[in-house]
Order: C-alpha cells, then structure tokens, then sequence
C-alpha cells in the first residue's frame, strides 16, 4: 500500500510588477530548481495558518489577501513511498511587491506565465500555474474563493 500524506501546503503570489500581472518562482537551496511557496503543517495549525506562516518564513510577504485556489497538487514521491495531496493557495499581492528570502532560497523571479511554466521542472508545477492564472489572472477572481486570515 502507498499512503497518502495530506500534511503539506503551497502558494503562489500574484503581483502586478512594472505593470504586468506575474507569479513569484524561488530557487530553492535543496534541489536546486524553481518552486513556488510550500511547507509542512505544524502542530494545531490549520491549512491557512500554515500557508500564511510559509510565506512570511520564505519571502516576508505578509498575507492578507488570501484565496483558496480549488486546487489540490497531487504527485508520488518515491524517496518516502507516499502520495503527496496538497492544498494550493492564492496570495493576492499589491503592486510591486518585495521579497525578502530565507537561506531556503537562493534567488526569486516574478513571472509571466510562460516564464513561470519554462523554469520549474515538475508537470503538476506546471498544472498548478496555469490552473491559478487561469483562475486568478484571466478571469474575474470568484470572491467564493475568499479566505478569511486572521
């Protein structure tokens, strides 16, 4: 049997840089490719804690426009024999926003969509990209998506 392990969540920013909506990639230390916000839920966290505490941790982004993508990442990771499915959320970010990384990281992009889709390696990066701007971008963003962040 392959367990499921629901224990993990991820984000993407979205912010209008020099004009143009993108999508913020990290080059992250461990592996070595470009990813967006993701991390493990602690204990007593929910989903949303967890996701908003990821964000500050990685790249000082301060959360308050929050969305629930209705999305769910969903891979195998073979070196621990579990199926990951992971919950992905929506940062709506103001204009231009800055990032400051943790030693996780070692740089980041704000991306088009193309960019985006060109640099991380994994086809369900991908999925998760053009399901968000698809959602977030294209169209008007559904305000049933909305998460409360206290």
């Amino acid at each position: 049997m392959i367990p499921l392990n629901s224990s993990v969540v991820s984000g993407v920013a979205l912010s209008k840089i020099d004009g143009e909506v993108k999508m913020l990639l990290m080059k992250r230390v461990k592996g070595g490719f470009w990813c967006h916000v993701a991390g493990s839920i602690e204990d007593d966290e929910t989903g949303i804690d967890a996701i908003v505490r990821e964000f500050k941790e990685e790249t000082q982004i301060e959360v308050s426009n929050l969305y629930n993508a209705q999305f769910l990442e969903q891979f195998y990771e073979a070196s621990v024999n579990v199926i990951q499915l992971i919950p992905v959320f929506v940062v709506m970010c103001p204009p231009e926003q800055e990032v400051v990384l943790n030693e996780e990281h070692t740089e980041y992009k704000w991306c088009s969509l193309e960019e985006a889709v060109e640099l991380a390696p994994f086809p369900n990066q991908h999925a998760v990209f053009k399901h968000v701007w698809s959602y977030f971008v294209e169209k008007p963003v559904n305000a049933l998506y909305r998460v409360d962040v206290d």
